[in-house]
């Protein structure tokens, strides 16, 4: 009986290890099976979703610096009724407004569920008081529409657009905000 690397003839057969790559390669090709379909992906983005005032809202992943629970604050005197106070973050007074007050509705959520967004950037820092946080949304860009749908007045100048799906998504312009004198006006 001849060896494995003998021929019949009793000569040795040696094959080439390029030859044994390719006679594998062959055989893996010929035994896969096929690639699944390319799924379409659609571009998405994403940010930060509140409610507020009774409508959902977005801001923009680099738009809010930090989310707290809400924290123990002084309150101030001669100040508009929106401005809850100051409080003590890391050393930093942060004054503490509420949004619902600002745009002049009384927020019925249990205090324990609100949060404060935090901006600090362009010479502001607040902290924004929400009725609740809903953590992070993953909007479809092609659902995004300049067009605003039904709003109070007092929030309309604050939207810059929304997400239309299931449920609209208004994204709020935190710098529009910070800018506006009504906003900055705190004294009564």
């Amino acid at each position: 009986m001849p060896h494995n690397n003998e021929n019949r003839h009793g000569m040795s057969e040696t094959q080439h290890p390029f030859d044994l790559l390719q006679a594998l390669a062959q055989r893996c090709r010929s035994e896969a099976s096929g690639l699944p379909s390319q799924e379409v992906v659609s571009e998405t983005w994403s940010g930060v979703g509140f409610r507020l005032a009774g409508h959902f809202m977005l801001a923009a992943m680099g738009e809010v610096s930090e989310i707290l629970h809400e924290p123990r604050y002084t309150a101030l005197p001669r100040v508009k009724a929106w401005v809850r106070g100051v409080a003590n973050v890391r050393g930093r007074l942060l004054p503490i407004v509420d949004m619902s007050r600002f745009f002049g509705v009384t927020s019925t959520v249990p205090r324990k569920q609100r949060r404060v967004l935090v901006l600090d950037r362009d010479d502001i820092f607040v902290g924004l008081l929400v009725d609740e946080l809903l953590g992070m949304q993953h909007m479809p860009v092609s659902t995004f529409s300049e067009r605003l749908p039904d709003l109070d007045d007092a929030v309309r100048p604050y939207v810059v657009g929304a997400y239309t799906g299931d449920q609209t998504a208004l994204v709020f312009n935190f710098r529009a905000l910070a800018h506006d004198q009504t906003f900055l006006d705190v004294a009564l």
